[in-house]
């Protein structure tokens, strides 16, 4: 199996649509409607989904779930999960885990979108 989409069932449209479009630089398009998404250059989708609009094809939101995710958004060094960090962070992301060197040779960082929802911004640390 492989990932085809990750979708975000979320509450407010509008301030994610510009949030993933306008801080994270994905080419999102907006009709006004329930849902939107694009495929990104690894072609899986990425989609945004108005929850109220889950009862058309018989779902519900799930009520008492935490109804978050994390998605990890690869970058090319170490010095760019900081520099990615500091701005999505200025841009109004809520920092959740600041930049760290992991001992399995991982620099990774984590915020939280408008809605909570969790995003990992990481790079793999060349060995000596």
């Amino acid at each position: 199996m492989e990932i085809g989409a990750i979708t975000f069932f979320v509450k407010d449209m509008e301030k994610m649509v510009t949030f993933y479009r306008d801080v994270m630089n994905m080419a999102i398009e907006w009709d006004g409607g329930v849902f939107t998404g694009v495929q990104l250059k690894s072609g899986v989708f990425f989609n945004l989904c108005q929850r109220d609009a889950l009862s058309i094809s018989g779902l519900g939101y799930p009520n008492e779930l935490n109804g978050t995710m994390e998605v990890s958004f690869g970058v090319p060094s170490p010095e760019e999960v900081d520099k990615e960090f500091e701005r999505l962070v200025k841009a109004g992301a809520t920092s959740i885990k600041e930049p760290i060197s992991q001992p399995y040779g991982l620099r990774e960082a984590v915020v939280a979108d408008p809605e909570g929802n969790l995003l990992e911004i990481v790079a793999g640390i060349p060995e000596d």
